[in-house]
């Protein structure tokens, strides 16, 4: 008995997608209709979907949705977060780590939250920078704590496959408000990220 897996996806639009990748195999040169294509465009239209989710997610009610009153004021931060994302300007993958520090305010957030954060904002097209500051300003936003901090570190496959093709680059951005600002609280966080604690 063959398996069949039922992804979740609206049907008109999964079914405009089919079409268009079946196009696109075609004017490669392609022959859409052999076996090992000839579920591809189906394959590659649900793959779409499921790598820009990010777009009919709310960061917000994510973060809103978990969060505790606690008098706890000290750092909070959760470290290697895994990222997936899309270059937009390729729609080809980047990928790595994500490193985000918290003051808090009066409230603290369920610990998972922050990763869902960063895979609403990295399940979208990007870039780097952007999805840097989306991910510090929704957690700025929800919580209105002392202080927010985010760092990226990721590997671009449009750097690796194509154009320059240099293997061993890494991307490396930041973003800070409140108490980060501050060399002392940033150089804490920066340490932390880097010290292996384990």
């Amino acid at each position: 008995m063959p398996y069949n897996k039922h992804d979740q996806y609206p049907e008109h639009i999964t079914k405009d997608l089919i079409d268009k990748f079946s196009g696109v195999l075609s004017m490669i040169g392609e022959d859409v209709s052999r076996e090992g294509l000839a579920k591809t465009p189906e394959r590659a239209a649900k793959a779409m979907q499921f790598l820009t989710q990010g777009y009919s997610q709310d960061a917000n009610e994510i973060l809103n949705s978990a969060l505790f009153k606690e008098e706890y004021n000290e750092m909070v931060v959760v470290k290697d977060i895994e990222l997936y994302s899309l270059c937009e300007h390729h729609i080809l993958p980047f990928y790595g780590k994500a490193h985000i520090a918290y003051i808090p305010n009066g409230y603290v957030v369920g610990l998972s939250k922050i990763p869902r954060v960063v895979d609403v904002f990295a399940r979208r097209l990007q870039v780097q920078e952007r999805l840097t500051h989306e991910i510090l300003h929704a957690i700025d936003g929800a919580l209105k704590p002392h202080g927010v901090a985010v760092v990226i570190e990721a590997a671009h496959m449009c750097m690796m496959m194509r154009g320059v093709q240099k293997q061993n680059s890494v991307t490396t951005t930041s973003a800070f408000t409140g108490e980060f600002k501050k060399n002392e609280t940033r150089n804490e966080f920066l340490s932390l990220i880097t010290a292996n604690l384990r």
